[in-house]
């Protein structure tokens, strides 16, 4: 039985949540109802650049595409289930496997080109590795002085 809750903040959330009548999800409560649509990352720092490992399990290799533009990293996935296809195995009655797209991006620098980084996906990991470089350091600013 679900009783809102008065003096909390979610007293119309409370209302209009009803049961669900499917598996109860970590992800769901970690990531929301967009759970499906989320690359989990891990990023690690090391003296001479980052190691980015992306889960993006269910995916091949030429479903994933990688992109600098701007100092910005983007990484999309894409996949597409074949619905006109029938099913040998008899009548679908539930349907879990995704479909769809999913993209995230990461702010490496302007330094970085697409040379400079590795990418390697095996196992439904995808790694990145991506060096540190020195920034340009935009000289300070010098006042002139006025004579007069």
């Amino acid at each position: 039985m679900l009783l809102p809750s008065i003096f909390g903040e979610s007293l119309l959330d409370d209302w209009m949540d009803f049961p669900r009548m499917d598996f109860p999800d970590v992800d769901r409560k970690l990531y929301g109802k967009n759970a499906s649509h989320v690359m989990k990352t891990d990023v690690h720092e090391h003296e001479d650049g980052f190691e980015v490992d992306i889960d993006l399990p269910g995916f091949k290799k030429d479903e994933i595409s990688i992109a600098l533009e701007d100092g910005y990293l983007s990484v999309s996935a894409a996949k597409a289930l074949d619905n006109d296809q029938k099913d040998k195995k008899g009548k679908v009655i539930r349907k879990e496997r995704y479909s769809g797209s999913m993209q995230r991006s990461f702010y490496v620098g302007d330094a970085i080109t697409e040379e400079d980084i590795k990418a390697k996906f095996e196992d439904g990991v995808l790694r990145l590795d991506i060096p540190k470089k020195e920034v340009n350091k935009v000289p300070e600013k010098k006042l002139i002085a006025i004579e007069g």
